[in-house]
């Protein structure tokens, strides 16, 4: 565990730590927004592998003009996806969100279908069925090809707040989308767009955009763009202690608010340092050193 600590007057963290062993050390109350995105316990391995193109008089793929191009192969980012009593883990770290949140404060809970009809169960125990506000489905374009079910393309978002007349909500500050059926609504309503509802249509990570960072089960800066700007306001602190690649903290930095990223896989940490240095204090454990 890091000896990193958090001041409400400070920096930016990202603190390489077991959250377990970490977020004890945080004030009550102290956060107006946490987002979690845990392992989804789905018992194996998730793995990604960074490549680079680059051009070669001797490649072996052809690309632009009929270029040639070979594939250079990164770093192999992976996790252990696994556990043997998934809810004995999950359990106390959401008591401790319920803990860190303001009164304001709303929680976003990301997982898939295996886990989430649990994961509501609990958190109606842990923060009261009055403080659900939505079960958001974020649908996507990639991945399963099932041929013998129907191939799943969502993920789940649950959402509650810690006050249910408290909290800060602001659609006018989140991102609209076109119309489905653009001729049915006036030209000013098509020019602006229309409010997001609780299904929220976005790509996932280009394996070839600006944003990608090899680490696998990143999630694209859209889809927490649209969290942080209804639930947080500019000033206010923002946590993700299940990090990973820190899209919540390059997404908050960009929005003008605090964050503290917690993870303790030292591969998320390298990501982060690379991808969140300029914003934020990381800890000074390294890969290298942790491995040692």
């Amino acid at each position: 565990m890091t000896g990193m600590t958090w001041d409400p007057a400070g920096p930016n963290l990202v603190v390489h730590a077991n959250n377990a062993e970490f977020l004890p050390s945080l004030p009550d109350g102290a956060f107006t927004l946490i987002y979690l995105d845990p392992p989804f316990n789905t018992g194996r391995v998730q793995s990604r592998q960074q490549t680079t193109m680059v051009r070669s008089e001797t490649g072996t793929r052809t690309g632009f003009a009929g270029r040639s191009y070979e594939t250079i192969k990164g770093v192999l980012h992976s996790y252990d996806d696994a556990f043997g009593d998934y809810w004995q883990f999950l359990e106390p770290r959401l008591i401790e969100a319920w803990r860190l949140l303001a009164d304001n404060g709303t929680l976003y809970l990301h997982l898939d279908y295996r886990e989430v009809h649990y994961a509501k169960v609990m958190l109606d125990a842990i923060f009261g069925r009055e403080c659900f506000l939505n079960e958001l489905i974020w649908a996507y374009d990639y991945g399963a090809r099932a041929k013998s079910r129907w191939p799943t393309k969502h993920d789940n978002i649950l959402v509650y707040v810690k006050n249910p007349a408290k909290y800060h909500f602001d659609s006018a500050e989140v991102d609209r989308e076109p119309y489905m059926a653009p001729g049915l609504v006036t030209p000013e309503k098509r020019e602006r767009g229309k409010l997001p509802t609780d299904v929220w249509w976005h790509t996932i990570v280009s394996p070839t955009g600006k944003e990608k960072t090899g680490y696998p089960t990143q999630k694209p800066e859209g889809l927490l763009r649209r969290v942080v700007a209804a639930s947080s306001r500019p000033g206010d602190w923002v946590l993700d202690f299940f990090a990973g690649s820190g899209t919540l903290g390059a997404v908050a930095a960009k929005l003008d608010r605090k964050f503290v990223c917690v993870d303790q896989n030292p591969q998320a940490i390298e990501v982060m340092r690379t991808r969140l240095s300029q914003y934020a204090k990381v800890s000074p454990e390294t890969v290298s050193r942790t491995q040692t």
